[in-house]
């Protein structure tokens, strides 16, 4: 075995005992995992169902958040991978924004249109215009297609831990967080606890263990994007040329997402956002 299969193993090894843990705390059915179609998400869900085939235990339910402006090659990937993983997968989408947007992206959603739910939300950010644009990576479209239909998910199914596809190295927001995080009760927030297995990887070590493990990953990939956030925000790093065949170690990992983002990324997973 090679030094780079030695490392790729034990961090599976890692993430697995993270997983052995939540299981230990909590029955398969009170648990949710968090898929997006992107790297990060699916080796995470990778692991847990490698987990769980191996110990005989039931794969908790997936969720994933349909913002309204998604790659059609992401929404392919997961729908085979669905069927062929036997995914109890259920699509979430704040669908009383998208009708409050006519179904048009930028188009002028007004407060006054949307749901007793949303207004709450609304003032939950402290938002207090009378409009905004409907787009998935503005502040107010982040929490509204992303951290509501969230928190809604984990109300209506009463999930007490969730499992999420977070690293380190990703974001600065992330550099500090725990394997395991209990968010309290709060205004339109329910209590749970968040459970981050691949916490430890680097996106080096991420696209090795694909390699070594031959795990399947979205073909955007290989087009040169190397992070995945809506369509029309998303960038390709360097055209042609496959995510782990770039400067991984001197380039920054999401520079080809939406900046504004990036920056207010602390006050959003403040919010609840993932």
């Amino acid at each position: 075995m090679t030094d780079r299969e030695k490392a790729c193993e034990y961090a599976v090894a890692k993430s697995e005992q993270v997983v052995r843990e939540a299981f230990v705390d909590f029955r398969p059915e009170d648990m949710a995992i968090t898929w997006t179609g992107g790297k990060d998400s699916t080796l995470t869900l990778w692991i847990i169902r490698r987990f769980c085939l191996a110990h005989g235990i039931k794969l908790p339910k997936v969720m994933t958040i349909d913002e309204f402006d998604v790659f059609q090659e992401i929404h392919d990937f997961m729908e085979r991978y669905a069927k062929e993983w036997a995914l109890e997968l259920e699509w979430c989408r704040n669908d009383d924004v998208v009708r409050a947007a006519r179904g048009e992206l930028n188009a002028t959603v007004k407060v006054a249109d949307l749901d007793e739910r949303n207004r709450a939300e609304l003032k939950r950010i402290d938002f207090s215009g009378s409009a905004f644009p409907f787009e998935a990576e503005s502040y107010v479209g982040n929490h509204l297609m992303k951290t509501v239909e969230f928190n809604k998910y984990i109300e209506r199914h009463n999930v007490k831990a969730i499992f999420q596809g977070l690293r380190r190295d990703e974001q600065g927001a992330r550099v500090a967080d725990e394997y395991c995080e209990t968010r309290e009760a709060a205004h339109l927030i329910p209590e749970h606890v968040r459970v981050k297995p691949i916490l430890h990887f680097t996106e080096r070590l991420l696209w090795d263990t694909y390699k070594v493990f031959k795990i399947p990953h979205c073909v955007l990939y290989e087009q040169g994007y190397r992070s995945l956030g809506a369509r029309t925000t998303s960038a390709i790093a360097q055209a042609g040329v496959p995510a782990w065949e770039q400067d991984l170690e001197h380039t920054k990992e999401r520079a080809g997402r939406r900046q504004d983002k990036e920056e207010m990324m602390a006050r959003l997973r403040q919010l609840g956002y993932m």
